[in-house]
């Protein structure tokens, strides 16, 4: 029995239908708006016509219809006496056998009809669609995670490089994931981590690269510690206690300076909760690193005084040049409030911004000049203590 053709169907309108489809699920699904890709569709397919016909400009028009699955391109030539580009110039005697009431100066619009036009319409989108897609994609992550910049995400531990001991973390916003590196510099020395742990980690800053947005992160900021503070103590996220200050040695120590303009709230004992439940549950986060809440005055000498706790202070005298000071203490408080290594003196200093000598009661020494005041320990802490709100 011979075989009957079947109806040949308009390739390019099942392929015009075919990628409408396509962008239209992909709105859907990925929520990149249908106008973002047909632009870039309609800007790839007059990139594509400019390859293959050279002299070509900006005298291609894309006209795309959704309604009727359709993608047309046309050409728009000047009328010309002399034609010296013919892809963008017509001469007046051709325009009038398509027009005859054509004059000079007028643009005729000439549409391109190749055999092979549906097809190349449809590889094209197919290729924009999958370009256009990591392009937004990339660009709705790098939205989200920059605008989570200087706060806290959750990260799961996905790959650990066993040279370096850097970290790739899978983070997520929202609905949306990216893969941050934590460089050995910004994990807490001593802590260990393994693939498959969630960590907390705060958001350095986010940029933008040729393959994605990249996300610094870190376990060492200061900020990290501030952050947690406000997840933990609501008088600090709303506002009525407010953090001044912090000073960190990630892994170690902190020193916190907290204020309240409220009267009637003791910021210590807010930030310490009952039974010094909220402040442990932040050192517990922090893996048993020691953490100083002091109280902020505006009084440099009870700030300075305040910041060595948990050593006491007998005096505090602030040199002329406003930025450096000495400082007594009882004899028997003069290696406490050094610290080990320095450790609370150093971070004291970072706290207030005041170069601070410490000087025991039995031997307070002459009063520094502003040339001899110095801070007694010159080691710099980790971490800045500059806090971004």
């Amino acid at each position: 029995m011979p075989r009957k053709n079947a109806k040949k169907t308009n390739s390019s309108e099942n392929d015009g239908q075919e990628f409408f489809a396509a962008i239209a699920q992909i709105e859907k699904e990925k929520g990149i708006p249908a106008g973002y890709m047909m632009e870039k569709i309609t800007q790839a397919l007059a990139s594509a016509y400019k390859r293959d016909h050279e002299g070509a400009g900006d005298n291609i028009e894309v006209k795309a219809n959704p309604e009727t699955g359709q993608v047309r391109m046309f050409i728009l030539k000047d009328i010309v006496e002399t034609v010296d580009n013919p892809a963008t110039e017509m001469s007046l005697e051709e325009a009038r056998r398509a027009i005859p009431h054509a004059e000079l100066g007028d643009v005729v619009r000439i549409e391109v009809k190749p055999k092979n036009f549906g097809r190349i319409a449809a590889q094209t989108a197919r290729q924009v669609i999958i370009q256009g897609i990591r392009e937004a994609e990339r660009g709705m992550i790098y939205d989200e995670f920059s605008s989570k910049e200087h706060e806290i995400l959750t990260g799961i531990v996905t790959r650990i490089d066993p040279r370096s001991g850097a970290a790739n973390l899978r983070i997520s916003s929202s609905s949306e994931y990216t893969e941050a590196f934590l460089a050995p510099g910004e994990q807490v020395r001593g802590e260990e981590i393994h693939e498959g742990d969630r960590l907390k980690v705060y958001v350095v800053e986010v940029r933008r690269s040729t393959r994605g947005p990249q996300v610094l992160i870190s376990r060492t900021h200061p900020g990290l510690v501030k952050r947690l503070f406000e997840l933990e103590i609501p008088e600090i996220y709303d506002g009525t206690v407010e953090v001044k200050s912090i000073a960190r040695e990630a892994g170690s120590r902190t020193k916190i300076a907290v204020w309240s303009a409220d009267e009637n709230v003791d910021p210590i004992g807010a930030c310490v909760g009952p039974g010094g439940q909220r402040v442990n549950n932040i050192v517990e986060e922090l893996h048993g690193e020691k953490v100083d809440i002091i109280k902020y005055s505006e009084d440099p000498t009870a700030y300075v005084a305040a910041a060595l706790s948990p050593a006491d202070v007998v005096s505090v005298d602030l040199l002329p040049d406003g930025k450096s000071c000495r400082v007594l203490v009882p004899d028997d408080q003069l290696s406490l409030a050094i610290g080990k290594e320095g450790q609370n003196a150093r971070l004291a200093a970072k706290l207030t911004g005041y170069k601070i000598d410490i000087k025991p009661e039995s031997d307070p020494g002459e009063l520094p000049t502003v040339e001899d005041a110095e801070v007694e320990i010159e080691e710099e802490p980790e971490e800045s203590v500059d806090i971004e709100e």
